[in-house]
């Protein structure tokens, strides 16, 4: 398969350059604009004023397939990425069976070989079935996996966190954990802040997230492990992160879209505000966006977390925690970071995609003769976000109707268009 992309604004080495990229044999080469291929096999397609990028990359993602075939699937969760910029994705193991032992972990495995779009980089179960008491067949499946969390749950036996770091340490493995006390919960469903006082919810503290952070901060430093840390949302977790970079503590985190551009207070009594950890005060999100800004938070994931549309009609008590987000993922950001010049678009190229495939192995860089997986946006295509026409099952998303720029057109997985609205 052949390919020569024309005309493009292509980030290469921090920056955009206006060059052509031809793809051969599903590796890719930068050209001089005159370029002309010999081979009448070519397609030749003119993405003059489009901008291409490396893959996107998003660490934290619900495919909910094996378990809960009814939110969401390999297949519909992987094509709804494709059509978002995504080559590479890491599936959460909150499933049913937990991918804690090779046996259960072979049951996703095989539905991503037969209906994967793009790639996707499973994570082990920490403990078994995702417990906190026991852990996980860390050795059996290490071979197989992108690293070990127990999203959605922390880990609170001090024994068991510091376990599994020894352990991710002898297996080379990174882990990514929720960090989350929940002893200190309290039947919390929103952030503790204004909002819920205003309107009689049920808070849920920051320190229920950062002293987790701190505690588990501490356990890395001593093992000495790979450590991520997940969804980030409390400015006080901000600061120990990166009083422990300064430490030399191996440690990167991410945060989430809606963690960046909303606060308590943009809140509506609708489930589709609802997930976890919430989204917090406006104190919090500014720390967010410094904290983005001075390298202190390594990378923007999504935590696309889809739920069926009945799990997400009870309002703010009564609804499931999670939102679909990876439909929505780059354009919210480029339109309200971007182009209000918060944040230069290679710092969000950086933050999607370098920062992640570098942490976690991803051969996504656009290095002459590397494999071609690639993303390429119309910047300026305006639209509403209408959750109607998500290839996601899951529809539900607090940016439901904002008008954002930046369409994806086309995206390549290992020299495969795997998604095009080009013509």
């Amino acid at each position: 398969m052949y390919f020569l992309l024309k005309n493009a604004n292509v980030y290469a080495e921090s920056t955009f350059k206006r060059k052509n990229v031809y793809i051969e044999n599903g590796y890719w080469h930068l050209k001089e604009i005159d370029y002309i291929p010999d081979n009448n096999d070519v397609a030749i397609l003119d993405f003059n004023g489009y901008h291409i990028f490396p893959g996107l990359v998003d660490v934290h993602v619900h495919l909910r397939e094996p378990g809960f075939f009814y939110k969401e699937s390999i297949k519909s969760g992987t094509a709804a990425a494709a059509r978002s910029g995504y080559t590479d994705i890491f599936s959460m193991p909150n499933l049913n069976p937990v991918p804690d032992n090779l046996e259960n972990l072979k049951v996703q495995l095989e539905i991503i070989k037969n209906d994967s779009l793009i790639n996707v980089h499973p994570y082990g179960s920490i403990t078994k079935g995702e417990n906190g008491k026991n852990l996980s067949n860390m050795n059996e499946i290490a071979s197989y996996v992108a690293g070990f969390s127990d999203d959605g749950h922390g880990v609170r036996d001090y024994n068991i966190i510091k376990s599994a770091m020894i352990t991710a340490k002898k297996l080379g493995k990174i882990i990514v954990s929720h960090c989350e006390n929940n002893s200190l919960i309290g039947g919390g469903y929103i952030h503790k802040g204004k909002y819920s006082e205003k309107h009689g919810h049920k808070g849920i503290c920051s320190e229920s997230e950062w002293m987790a952070v701190e505690r588990e901060l501490k356990i890395a430093k001593e093992v000495g492990c790979k450590y991520h840390v997940c969804h980030v949302s409390a400015k006080e977790s901000v600061n120990l992160i990166r009083k422990a970079k300064s430490e030399g503590v191996d440690v990167t985190c991410e945060t989430a879209p809606h963690y960046l551009l909303l606060n308590d207070m943009n809140i509506k009594e609708d489930g589709k505000f609802k997930m976890n950890p919430p989204i917090r005060s406006e104190e919090d999100r500014l720390a967010l966006i410094e904290g983005i800004k001075n390298g202190t938070i390594d990378m923007i994931a999504t935590d696309h977390a889809p739920h069926s549309a009945e799990e997400k009609s009870k309002g703010l008590k009564g609804s499931l925690m999670g939102v679909a987000g990876i439909e929505t993922a780059f354009p919210i950001l480029y339109t309200k970071l971007v182009k209000t010049n918060i944040l230069p678009l290679s710092k969000l190229i950086e933050l999607m995609s370098v920062n992640p495939s570098k942490r976690f192995g991803i051969s996504n860089k656009f290095d002459v003769g590397g494999k071609a997986n690639l993303c390429i946006f119309n910047l300026n295509q305006k639209y509403k976000i209408d959750p109607e026409k998500f290839i996601s099952k899951g529809k539900s998303t607090p940016f439901e109707g904002e008008e954002v720029y930046g369409k994806c057109v086309m995206t390549i997985c290992d020299g495969k268009v795997v998604w095009q609205e080009y013509s």
